[in-house]
């Protein structure tokens, strides 16, 4: 468990993601074992809420995941902490499955958890600089591009079987526990905020006075 809160919780998820698409293409009948479908809600196999979010479509689909997962999820980890941001990823991805479910006949991957890293950082560093669709941009722009595109998805412009509605519900809320993680930190900063303030002491004073006021 030492090793586990070091900070790369980022890299041990990835390894999770990676691990599972090989079992996928390994043992037939894999993934429908772990995948969210309608049948499994109404048959009680909560496993599959998290088990879900490990899944993949193809190598396409991991790869896109793996990437934003290593990269954003390395910088909000640092930003915000290990636990905080494990709460993220599961949050995100439980939610944005069970949104998409109720929209397609099943739901897999981690791309809901991953917008949810998105919505997240774009709230709690919106002006950090990111390389996105082949420029560099500030984060919040990245993410309204992001979210346009899945809003054009869910009306049929965008590629056949992905899950654009998931997406959504994922970034929905990220950007929902960011703007709580600012509150937070705002609000933190102002009650803890000891280093904004000059104290000096009576006994400093009169000897001021002593000196200089005679």
């Amino acid at each position: 468990m030492k090793y586990l809160k070091s900070g790369f919780w980022f890299v041990y998820l990835s390894l999770i993601c990676v691990i599972v698409f090989v079992l996928q293409n390994i043992f037939n009948g894999f993934t429908d074992m772990f995948t969210l479908n309608l049948k499994a809600i109404y048959e009680y196999q909560i496993w599959r809420f998290v088990t879900s979010i490990f899944l993949h479509g193809g190598v396409v689909h991991l790869l896109y995941n793996l990437f934003a997962l290593l990269f954003f999820g390395f910088i909000l980890e640092r930003k915000i902490g290990s636990w905080k941001f494990v709460g993220i990823f599961f949050i995100s991805g439980i939610i944005g499955n069970i949104i998409g479910v109720n929209f397609y006949s099943s739901s897999l991957g981690a791309s809901g958890a991953i917008y949810g890293i998105l919505g997240c950082l774009a709230i709690i560093n919106p002006f950090m600089m990111v390389f996105a669709f082949g420029i560099i941009m500030p984060m919040f722009i990245a993410a309204i591009v992001w979210i346009i595109g899945d809003v054009m998805g869910v009306f049929g412009f965008g590629s056949q079987g992905t899950g654009y509605i998931a997406h959504l519900g994922g970034v929905f809320v990220g950007v929902v526990v960011g703007i709580v993680l600012r509150l937070f930190i705002r609000n933190g900063t102002r009650d803890n905020g000891n280093s904004r303030k000059i104290v000096i002491d009576e006994g400093s004073i009169r000897g001021w006075e002593d000196s200089w006021m005679r």
